[in-house]
């Protein structure tokens, strides 16, 4: 069979099947489009979801009468001239093939005027054309792309498409996910000539907490935390669902990188680990964040939709990433404020502060943390509490978010009357927390102990896998595996930490080997000594039924307070909630 080169409409095509997936698909890079154009405004209009008709305008730059042609052409584009450019792509659309490739499966028409010219002009295409007819046309501002009778010439890619209404709902999901990626620029969709959503621009923090509500909801804002870091070029901003506000699949994750929405597998562990001591199994985080960083040291170009990137240095990102978050869920606590300072609410809210603003008005109590012949590993010893309420304790519930202690409510529930209504706190959940992250920083202050294996393992596998744990024995070593490597194809474990001596050892090695060969790096280590630290914690918190005195109780509330992390315990159940006086008031219908 002789080699030809193929017509360009087949070309084209082909170029579409890697990029346009459904409608939605032609939406987003429509709206990117309208993103390099400069635009403060784009009207979205969809018609039998997205089959008949996908009309998207924009108040942007517009497109030069001579260049309109090249616009439909392949691989033709403003955005980038050379390799260097590529390099650093700034731009949301550089390849140059999205309108060539929506004209080879539907019907276009690109109508577009620029400043300077008293009138648009407009072309025409379904994919065949090599010369193009531009004729004038009326048109303010900006440019208009309509795409008809979409898939009309591959009948075979329209039956993949399911009804107008789920097509829609993709739509309207990409223009949201577009919406929270740039809040300078206005949006309106309709669909079927209906209004269906309309932004304002958002300008300052109130306004796009109020878009990120519109689309999520204001559950979301109101169990959020925002977030906003910047270190060595890498900057991470955004919000973040408290714990308690989980869901049990990831559709409430959107990802930013440089203002691009995308799906990465290095931010995802990122954040699924700085989650991973306070998130209920199998439950998963709300987060809209936004990472920015130089565009040489991310690649673009690896997806043909663009939903996923490289980075040059993805540890460093992870690890950026994973210490933003943490310190972000860490300053979950009680705000402590005067009664005078309290906002009004006329629902019960939970209201959490960066802790700069955390200031305390009592000397803190710490628990029993004195080693002892009985304890020699300086670990809490199961059920310890203080005995005395601290000397500067102030009984006065308005300096106290978590308020004085009243009863201990069938040796389970601590009642404690607030400023502002009560609260009840779970006493092992409480406990439960603060004794967790006592043993996290005493663990990471001291050396790690290991223990010498009675009988050595040996352990046969790659060479390549050899090769990786010859090369990283200083790893190993630091966190408490003795490991060699006597052969090209086999290890001698001849130690592991004493805390994981239950563990088993040879497994744990096999998957950070594997996780180095595949990431260039290994949290499950880390991972290993939180689930023990974990168990600790719960075996050593005090226990339902164990009727604590006033003091006890009292004392655990301070402590509480200034736990890191201290609104969930360590299986991600909530530690205290509070009810208002405006909530029991409803109770009684008092006032009514």
């Amino acid at each position: 069979m002789s080699i030809h080169i193929l017509p360009p409409q087949l070309v084209n095509q082909i170029a579409a099947g890697e990029v346009i997936e459904r409608p939605a698909s032609i939406v987003k890079e429509l709206l990117e489009n309208c993103f390099d154009a400069q635009a403060t405004h784009i009207m979205i209009q969809i018609e039998q979801g997205g089959l008949r008709l996908i009309r998207v305008c924009d108040d942007g730059v517009g497109i030069e009468k001579d260049d309109l042609p090249l616009a439909l052409s392949r691989h033709a584009t403003s955005k980038i001239a050379n390799l260097d450019d590529l390099e650093h792509v700034t731009s949301m659309g550089f390849r140059g093939e999205a309108l060539a490739s929506i004209s080879s499966v539907a019907k276009l028409t690109l109508t577009s005027r620029c400043e300077n010219s008293s009138h648009g002009w407009s072309v025409c295409s379904d994919g065949a054309e090599q010369f193009f007819d531009v004729q004038p046309a009326p048109h303010p501002q900006g440019t208009t792309v309509e795409v008809c009778d979409l898939f009309y010439n591959t009948p075979a890619r329209r039956k993949f498409l399911k009804s107008d209404k789920t097509e829609f709902s993709h739509i309207d999901t990409v223009v949201k996910r577009m919406a929270l990626s740039r809040f300078a620029l206005g949006f309106t969709l309709f669909h079927q000539q209906k209004e269906v959503l309309k932004l304002a621009p958002a300008l300052d923090l109130a306004q796009q907490e109020r878009r990120v509500s519109s689309i999520f909801s204001s559950d979301f804002i109101d169990n959020a935390l925002h977030l906003d870091f910047e270190i060595s070029g890498l900057a991470l901003s955004g919000w973040i669902s408290v714990p308690t506000f989980s869901r049990s699949q990831t559709d409430m994750q959107f990802l930013y990188v440089n203002g691009r929405f995308v799906k990465d597998k290095t931010i995802a562990h990122a954040i699924k680990q700085a989650y991973s001591d306070v998130l209920f199994s199998g439950r998963h985080a709300v987060f809209v964040l936004y990472l920015t960083l130089n565009p040489t040291e991310v690649d673009v170009n690896a997806h043909p939709a663009k939903l996923e990137v490289r980075f040059r240095e993805s540890r460093a990102v992870h690890d950026f990433v994973a210490s933003c978050v943490k310190r972000a869920l860490a300053n979950v606590r009680p705000t402590i404020v005067n009664f005078g300072e309290l906002p009004t609410r006329s629902e019960p809210e939970s209201e959490f502060e960066p802790a700069q603003n955390f200031a305390p008005r009592y000397q803190q109590q710490s628990f029993n943390l004195s080693e002892s012949e009985s304890n020699p590993t300086g670990y809490f010893q199961p059920n310890e509490l203080p005995r005395e309420t601290p000397k500067t304790f102030d009984a006065n519930p308005n300096l106290m978010v978590l308020g004085y202690a009243v009863s201990h409510l069938h040796g389970i529930y601590i009642v404690a009357e607030t400023a502002t209504g009560m609260v009840l706190v779970d006493t092992h959940a409480a406990h439960e927390r603060i004794t967790f992250e006592r043993l996290k920083h005493q663990y990471a202050e001291g050396k790690i102990a290991t223990q010498p294996l009675l009988l050595p393992i040996k352990m046969t596998v790659t060479k390549a896998e050899a090769e990786l744990a010859e090369n990283s024995e200083h790893f190993f070593e630091s966190v408490g595996f003795e490991l060699n490597r006597i052969a090209p194809e086999t290890l001698l474990l001849r130690a592991q930490p004493a805390l994981l001596q239950n563990s088993d050892g040879e497994k744990l090695v096999r998957d950070v080997l594997a996780d180095l060969i595949e990431h260039e790096e290994s949290y499950r280590i880390q991972t290993e000594y939180n689930d023990v630290l974990a168990k600790m914690a719960c075996y050593g918190s005090v226990r339902a039924h164990r009727i604590l005195t006033q003091d006890e109780m009292n004392a655990l509330l301070r402590e509480l307070e200034q736990t890191e992390r201290g609104g969930q315990c360590n299986h991600g159940r909530p530690t205290w909630v509070s009810l208002s006086t405006q909530d029991l008031d409803k109770f009684f219908l008092r006032g009514q």
